[in-house]
């Protein structure tokens, strides 16, 4: 999906597997869109994992409809911009505790915010999944 040989796809790539915060978007039943931050991780292909808590919006809307993005926050200079387009869908990943990339990825911010992996997994207990159609940035 991505061409890492190219300036974007090299520059997205980086950005999908370091960055830790992106904004989802999803569509409530209005058609209103509704961005949240998230924690995620890339699979380095087409699809991006996230855990939410259960009973929330973005899941009510997801029921409605799967269409969702993921962006990445720019640089504050009108680039650096990556935006992830594609259906989301609760899945059947694993807890993130048990997902080493996600904790290896995360641990910094699970101390930060007093949690350990398991207490993190607990109150995120809804795995999705978004496979990605297209990804575009400026």
């Amino acid at each position: 999906m991505l061409d890492p040989s190219s300036e974007f796809g090299a520059r997205a790539t980086r950005r999908l597997h370091e960055e830790v915060v992106a904004w989802l978007t999803t569509v409530t039943p209005k058609g209103m869109p509704q961005p949240v931050p998230v924690w995620f991780l890339w699979d380095g292909q087409e699809s991006i994992l996230l855990y939410s808590q259960p009973a929330t919006p973005k899941l009510r809307n997801l029921e409605q409809n799967p269409k969702a993005s993921l962006h990445l926050d720019g640089n504050g200079r009108r680039g650096d911009i990556v935006v992830c387009v594609g259906e989301a869908h609760v899945s059947t990943d694993p807890p993130a505790d048990q997902v080493p990339e996600y904790v290896a990825k995360y641990t910094e911010l699970f101390k930060r915010n007093n949690w350990s992996a398991e207490e993190f997994a607990g109150d995120y207990s809804v795995p999705i999944r978004i496979s990605v159609r297209r990804i575009r940035g400026f």
